[in-house]
């Protein structure tokens, strides 16, 4: 048999899933820049495939969550699980929104800008549009929010914690159903594998997504529009850089493995993240991922959609830097308490904020309004580089949920370090230790 041609390797390299997206991603960003008139037009290749995916994550989280906790052997578990990932999520959000404070009192972005009213007349409209939208979400009600309307509303809201809440009482409903259980389970357990198999499909389509989304952001902001804020830019994903290399990485350190390698297992996720701009296309794959991995199904259905919401990593940092930013370019003075008192409401604001494009930007929006001394209008400032900002946000957020699950679930003694090294290590998923 002859042996392979030595160009074989790097020619599969660049056919790979992830290297497709990666492409996309490129030829996205050229035609942005060299023949913006096309590159907008190519919006819907990637609204479509952001839709798509949205369209599965609602029951996918729900068979997962509901198969994983009617399955449970300790019903003592289920507590267990929530209680350690929420006291993780409140601990490393704020460490993520004190180092973007931080960084940003430090580095000082915004001195020397000295922005007016004036400045910002011309986007009026859309910071009025997101300041709406933040006081809907001030106003509502977070824990109200959490229960649906209806059955079908909580599938169709986009709020991950109403599928959480549906799901817990169903999974519960089934648990005091016994043995009659069973049949619905296993129709739970053939749904979730019809569902990630329409994933599988969906997915194969993720490089023209990325290329419609790439395109259409920079052919409708322009490169040129990161030049006077590229400072504000830099010093953000720089500080999502150390977040995620010294807080993350000590953590995955600490809990006996490499997050390189959960970096490297998760690349098609992130690659993905990357050219949507959206942490929530991302989802169904990292949860797939993550049982393949060994978490248990019942700690990945709870941890990381939940963490979806209360564990956002990328936007506590972008909202502690943009905010001192703004007080900064608006020669707002801000003592160190007014300073701690914006990083409390952060905390609150933060909660409930979803992987969708722009919802860092609204969570700010809420922020500054229960936060008086900072004009709301001079948010203005952060339109022409938000967009660009997302994808760092989005990136930062899904790797921190992603340790996240791997951290509970080697609290709960699901995996040990030894075989999730192995699996990490292969690129197989271990064999599954919980029951």
């Amino acid at each position: 048999m002859l042996p392979p041609a030595p160009h074989a390797p790097a020619r599969h390299w660049l056919l790979a899933p992830y290297a497709l997206v990666l492409w996309a991603v490129l030829i996205g960003v050229l035609l942005g820049h060299f023949a913006p008139e096309v590159a907008v037009q190519l919006k819907p290749l990637g609204d479509a495939f952001i839709k798509a995916v949205r369209l599965l994550i609602a029951p996918i989280v729900f068979c997962t969550l509901v198969h994983g906790i009617a399955s449970l052997h300790a019903p003592g578990k289920l507590g267990r699980i929530g209680t350690k990932a929420i006291v993780y999520f409140e601990v490393v959000s704020t460490f993520a929104l004190l180092l973007g404070m931080l960084v940003a009192n430090q580095l000082k972005p915004g001195a020397g800008m000295h922005s007016k009213a004036g400045d910002w007349e011309g986007a009026a409209a859309k910071v009025a549009a997101y300041s709406s939208q933040a006081q809907q979400q001030s106003s509502s009600g977070m824990l109200l929010d959490i229960i649906p309307e209806s059955l079908p509303g909580a599938f169709g809201s986009g709020n991950l914690l109403q599928v959480l809440f549906l799901s817990l009482l169903a999974a519960l409903a089934l648990r005091r159903m016994g043995s009659g259980a069973t049949p619905i389970l296993a129709g739970i357990e053939r749904a979730s594998q019809v569902l990630f198999t329409v994933l599988g499909m969906i997915v194969r389509l993720a490089p023209l997504g990325a290329l419609g989304a790439m395109s259409h952001t920079i052919g409708q902001y322009g490169l040129k529009s990161l030049g006077n804020l590229g400072l504000l830019m830099a010093g953000f994903y720089l500080t999502a850089l150390l977040f995620v290399a010294l807080v993350l990485g000590g953590i995955a350190r600490a809990c006996g493995f490499s997050l390189w390698r959960l970096l490297r297992h998760l690349r098609e996720e992130l690659l993905l993240v990357l050219g949507t701009s959206s942490s929530e296309t991302a989802l169904p794959g990292l949860m797939q991922k993550l049982r393949g991995l060994g978490c248990a199904p019942a700690t990945v259905g709870l941890v990381v959609p939940t963490g979806y919401s209360l564990n956002l990593d990328g936007t506590n940092i972008y909202m502690s830097m943009a905010a001192i930013f703004l007080a900064q370019a608006t020669d707002t003075a801000m003592s160190w308490q007014d300073q701690l008192w914006l990083l409390a409401v952060a905390m609150l604001t933060s909660k409930g904020a979803s992987g969708v494009t722009g919802a860092g930007f609204i969570t700010l929006a809420a922020t500054l309004s229960a936060a008086p001394g900072i004009p709301l209008a001079s948010m203005a400032l952060l339109l022409g580089i938000d967009r660009f900002m997302s994808e760092c946000r989005a990136i930062t957020n899904l790797i921190g949920n992603a340790v996240a699950t791997v951290v509970v679930s080697r609290w709960e003694g699901e995996l040990d370090a030894k075989t999730l090294r192995e699996a990490l290590n292969s690129q197989a998923p271990p064999p599954p230790t919980h029951p």
